[in-house]
């Protein structure tokens, strides 16, 4: 049937009208050998890295609103395989692991989007994000030439490109993902994988290509990327990286804001100032893509973490943990995003003249025929550096940048910071007398089938821990029975039980008795126990608890390290220098996974099973719980879980993570030999994120695995207590609580003070007129403004000094 002129004319005008809609909304993202490109544009593009998994959705709009403040164009995340494919072939995207919802709330705020799909993604997670299912396929071998992998691999990351394009969230599509990348830091350890490597390298390449998403594939730390790929870099510092292709721009996937921590390691920092100068050398010498790794750490939740690493994912991120602004990073690098946008067009159009001056000095000039920008780099860690230029002379402080967008005046340099430094404070809950308050309830974790040897899966061999437990649990039970006749050789003298150990904890039961526990440290994946037991003619079960903290997640062949018990394990008999060694590796062993209470969810569940008589402490597999009210205002809450041992923290069925604040950092030692600066390490505070908590009645739920005293825990909020400042002259240095008034100026001094925050004092000259000018601007108000400059505090006998304005305030 022959439809009406006026409406085909109708249905037509409507199509191209959406058409031309789609077309309008959709963003070309390419690149040249310069510059990632938009909308045929070279870009100067600044990213920060955050991780959806590690806050909750409703921490998601601060964090990406802050990250826009702070002078960010994208926000940059892995997607977590084994996080949405627990189970194969059974997904999750809900809470936050709602990968859309991140995304468009990165679009609301008018950011781009970097998707590092992987589906490998390393990142301190749990076996590198890869599913342990994958370990226990028949015939498959991870991240090389094999069938099995790379058709779970197609499967998994086709999902999510088609998840992606369906919310159309691709920058082809109108939405804010302008790069995307396909495995990851394959290049460090493809020399494992041999020639297949290099065949699965390129399979990545040709598969991604095929997806048809319209913005481009990236592939970091592959100096053999395919022509197809632009390979970026990572590390500390990336201003010596060249691209493998020259027709690809310099990119710096991870710049390292400070370092992961580790059970029993240190807290590793890295200052505002050497951020800023890797930063800088970056753009110096022809960057234009850099993402911060991380720009907000956050929080490991549940079993997330990857071998020992700490729940805390803080990473000294320009934004805390919790999300506040991790002060002086934040606004110094705030600052140098202000500066590098405002040359953009000469970073990315000028001709570049780079000269050595030696001493690790250097100058670079970018021109165009309309202006010129430069800036002056000295890599000398101990010198200051004089250079004259076009006649006039600039001091360039030892291991800083400056920058001179005009080539006459310094704009910038990344040894002189003019932002505040804030240091926070923990208060105590207010809401209620704490920890007083707390009443407690117990129940012993059941073990006594366990020590009887009842498993649920029989074999006569000892099994590897992935493929037992298929990381359903920590926990993995191993138990046999031994019969012992009276005249048995092994019984002679004193007897040990000694156990070839790869699960990092061990807790050894013979005969329902507690012989000893022992677990590893941090990248140490094997060690021997070996206790002191006493067995009896006939019957002795051996009851064997292996405890993971998480797989490990780096390395060539990471897939395959062995966890669990691996054997031998030998009774061993000594009497003088005779020697008897009884070896049970190859007896039939029962197994169960997990335990009792987190199979039947206590930490979730209403059962009345639990008792308020007799509390104990240092009780070994052991639950507490109690029930506390939200501390009052919005601030982030924190649980000090001080005197605790190891094991795992729920609010209101909600998994917190794994604590262990009995794990001490020793008081002096370096754990990162590229950082160099580090503080002592507090294990106690674990976040517990304001959307878990309700308005009146709240639960806390423990695991005590070690054993430990629950009348210490105490619920506490952060926030910031003091402000500091040691600000230039002729700069604009803004003061905030972030939230809070400022009550009290106790310390102001313009001119040349001296000291620190906390110890500032006044120097040689001084315009006597700033504690009384900060008290009038700043006191009563959340922030402030100050000209750092004579016009504003007088002039003062410092003489041709740069002077300094230092400020001490409170929050």
């Amino acid at each position: 049937m022959a439809l009406p002129k006026s409406f085909t004319f109708s249905l037509c005008f409507i199509l191209s009208v959406i058409l031309s809609s789609f077309v309008a909304n959709a963003t070309d993202v390419s690149y040249d050998g310069r510059a990632i490109t938009i909308d045929g544009k070279r870009r100067i593009l600044n990213s920060g890295s955050i991780h959806y998994p590690r806050s909750t959705p409703q921490m998601w709009p601060d964090l990406i609103r802050k990250s826009k403040e702070g002078g960010l164009d994208a926000i940059e995340t892995y997607v977590f395989w084994n996080a949405h494919e627990p189970v194969r072939r059974e997904y999750d995207f809900t809470g936050n692991l709602d990968l859309v919802r991140f995304l468009k709330t990165v679009q609301e705020e008018g950011l781009y989007a970097v998707l590092r799909i992987g589906p490998y993604v390393c990142a301190e997670w749990n076996y590198g994000g890869l599913p342990v299912w994958l370990h226990n396929l028949p015939n498959c071998q991870i991240r090389t030439e094999n069938d099995v992998f790379m058709n779970e691999m197609k499967n998994f990351t086709t999902l999510i490109v088609d998840m992606m394009k369906k919310e159309k969230l691709f920058a082809s599509q109108g939405g804010p993902i302008i790069i995307a990348q396909i495995e990851n830091e394959y290049g460090n350890v493809e020399s494992y994988y041999g020639d297949a490597g290099k065949v699965y390298i390129n399979w990545c390449a040709d598969f991604a290509e095929s997806l048809n998403i319209g913005v481009p594939w990236i592939m970091c730390q592959q100096p053999d990327a395919p022509a197809s790929m632009i390979n970026t870099c990572n590390g500390w510092y990336c201003d010596k990286f060249k691209p493998s292709n020259p027709n690809t721009p310099k990119m710096w996937t991870e710049n390292w804001t400070g370092w992961f921590k580790s059970w029993g390691g240190l807290d590793p920092l890295r200052t505002a100032e050497d951020v800023a100068f890797a930063v800088a050398r970056f753009f110096q010498y022809g960057g234009t893509f850099q993402n911060y790794y991380m720009y907000h750490g956050g929080t490991n939740f549940g079993r997330t973490a990857a071998s020992y690493i700490t729940t805390s994912y803080d990473y000294d991120a320009p934004l805390d943990e919790y999300g506040h602004l991790n002060q002086p990073k934040w606004g110094h690098l705030k600052e140098l995003h202000e500066v590098l946008k405002s040359m953009e067009h000469t970073l990315t159009y000028g001709n570049i003249t780079t000269t050595e001056l030696g001493n690790s000095v250097s100058t670079t000039v970018f021109a165009t025929n309309e202006s010129s920008s430069c800036i002056f780099g000295n890599a000398n860690n101990s010198a200051d550096a004089t250079i004259t230029f076009q006649g006039k002379t600039h001091i360039v402080p030892a291991w800083s940048v400056s920058i001179l967008p005009d080539c006459k005046e310094e704009a910038y340099n990344t040894a002189k910071v003019n932002t505040q430094t804030t240091l926070k404070v923990k208060s105590v809950n207010k809401a209620e007398d704490e920890p007083q308050s707390l009443q407690w309830s117990w129940r012993p974790e059941r073990i006594d089938t366990e020590l009887l040897g009842k498993g649920e899966v029989v074999a006569n061999l000892l099994m590897e821990q992935k493929e037992a437990a298929n990381d359903a649990s920590d926990y993995l039970w191993y138990m046999t029975s031994v019969q012992i006749s009276k005249d048995d050789p092994v019984l002679i003298g004193n007897m040990t039980l000694r156990i070839n150990e790869t699960g990092y904890i061990l807790h050894a039961y013979v005969n329902g008795e507690h012989v000893g526990s022992q677990w590893a440290k941090y990248n140490v994946f094997n060690y021997v126990f070996e206790k002191p037991i006493k067995l009896v003619p006939g019957a002795n079960t051996i009851s064997l608890l292996s405890a993971t903290v998480g797989f490990p997640n780096y390395g060539g062949g990471f897939e395959d390290i062995k966890t669990g018990i691996i054997g031998p394990v030998e009774l061993v008999g000594k009497n003088g220098d005779e020697t008897v060694i009884k070896n049970l590796s190859e007896r039939k062993w029962s197994y169960k996974v997990g335990l009792h209470g987190m199979n039947d969810q206590l930490f979730s569940s209403a059962s009345r099973k639990w008792s308020v008589e007799g509390v104990p402490e240092n009780r070994t597999m052991t639950w507490y719980k109690t029930s506390f009210k939200a501390p009052l205002g919005t601030e982030p809450v924190v649980v000090d879980l001080q005197g605790l041992g190891k094991g795992h923290a729920w609010v209101n069925g909600h998994s917190i993570g794994r604590y262990w604040p009995s794990y001490l950092a020793p008081e002096e030692g370096c754990s990162v030999e590229a950082c160099d600066y580090r503080g002592t390490y507090d294990n106690n505070k674990y976040h517990v994120p304001r959307s878990f908590l309700q308005d009146d009645e709240n639960t806390l739920v423990l695991f005590e695995e070690f054993g430990g005293n629950p009348s210490y825990v105490s619920f506490q909020t952060i926030r910031v207590g003091t402000i500091c400042a040691n600000a230039y002259e002729n700069h604009t240095l803004e003061l905030a609580c972030q939230g809070r008034s400022i009550s009290a100026i106790k310390f102001a001094s313009f001119g040349n003070p001296e000291g620190t925050c906390g110890s500032f004092k006044e120097g040689t000259c001084d315009s006597k007129t700033a504690l009384s000018i900060l008290q009038n601007e700043c006191v009563g108000k959340e922030a402030c403004s100050i000209d750092v400059s004579e016009s504003m505090f007088g002039s003062t006998t410092c003489g041709d000094i740069v002077k300094r304005l230092a400020v001490e305030a409170v929050c």
